[in-house]
């Protein structure tokens, strides 16, 4: 029905029978979401301990307790890093600066969109929002991409990470930079020739007409981190699940021929998703592995693993993720080993 307010503004009113139904609509509508799932899972922790106080005692399931909270409390910090630079990019930073600080020229703009990457001191969870906002603001889909995958890899806190994780190998820090910054190009400019954007998932512009930009801001970070957060502990699971059930004799077997022991580390850095941080650390403690192996962890992990890949999915879509994971792992995975070859 319509109706004219006392100031003359024409408005539209629901009946109360229309409004029923449109309630009841969107409640049939409304799926479930990971802030849902997180909500689930917290739920189901607090009453498993309960319930099941003498089965979680048990060594497996406090490893998995371990992981899965080692994981959430490394990535969780450069979250909330990436959706604070993703929200300060929706809120207030005008479109027409991508415009003006990258070259019109998109194979031009991918490496300058790449070596960008390295400025933000984050891992690879924190890059995803970053680089869906910077989608949504007309970043073309290639220097998005180059720069989700160089952020994470060869910012200042890994590289110096590295260096400290492998004192006798200086070499590694170099290494890792070119092979980390090849994976990061080679994929921008494969996706500049698709010629597709980056297919960013529900609204999150988060345009709230006559809101200030501190109420905007707000708005949107909180949407970000309840969706990039559940998202998050869904990923976490995930890997520690897999470290857990998955057998550690098999490295000793695999680590003596060089195609398998690339293979088994490059699949490990999946499966481990161990922040970028951090993982330099772990690939220096796999000493029994050549050093090429060792990059190969080193530049896969902050490209492709378990969480990476469910935050990946919650932004961009599954379709995006199925095609992109995998192409994205045997990129990195050349790139290591030629940059190996070549200097290790």
């Amino acid at each position: 029905m319509t109706d004219f307010g006392t100031d003359g503004e024409h408005r539209t009113v629901l009946a109360p029978g229309h409004a029923a139904a449109s309630d009841g609509a969107d409640a049939r509508g409304r799926r479930l979401n990971s802030t849902d799932v997180f909500c689930l899972l917290l739920l189901a922790a607090v009453a498993s301990k309960f319930l099941f106080g003498d089965a979680l005692s048990r060594p497996a399931v406090q490893a998995w307790t371990t992981v899965f909270i080692a994981i959430c409390v490394q990535a969780a910090p450069f979250v909330a890093l990436g959706v604070a630079v993703s929200t300060a990019i929706a809120v207030f930073v005008p479109p027409a600066f991508f415009e003006r600080a990258l070259p019109r020229r998109s194979g031009l703009a991918v490496p300058v969109a790449g070596l960008a990457g390295g400025i933000l001191p984050g891992c690879e969870c924190g890059s995803v929002p970053v680089a869906a906002s910077l989608s949504l603001r007309g970043v073309r889909a290639g220097p998005a991409v180059a720069f989700l995958l160089s952020a994470p890899a060869i910012n200042p806190v890994v590289l110096i990470a590295t260096a400290v994780a492998f004192p006798g190998h200086p070499v590694m820090v170099l290494a890792r930079f070119l092979a980390s910054l090849a994976t990061a190009l080679t994929m921008g400019w494969l996706w500049t020739l698709t010629g597709r954007d980056l297919p960013v998932r529900g609204n999150r512009r988060h345009d709230h007409a006559g809101a200030g930009p501190w109420q905007r801001a707000t708005a949107t970070a909180s949407h970000d981190l309840a969706q990039t957060f559940g998202l998050l502990v869904i990923g976490a699971a995930s890997a520690a699940t897999v470290n857990v059930v998955f057998p550690q004799s098999w490295l000793a077997h695999v680590a003596g021929n060089e195609v398998s022991g690339v293979l088994a580390l490059a699949v490990l850095a999946v499966v481990l998703a161990v922040c970028s941080e951090s993982d330099a650390f772990i690939a220096a403690s796999l000493s029994q592995f050549s050093l090429t192996a060792r990059l190969v962890f080193m530049v896969v992990g902050p490209a492709v693993d378990l969480k990476l890949i469910a935050l990946q999915t919650g932004t961009f879509g599954g379709r995006f993720s199925s095609r992109f994971a995998p192409l994205t792992w045997i990129v990195a995975v050349a790139a290591a080993v030629g940059t190996g070859m070549a200097l290790l």
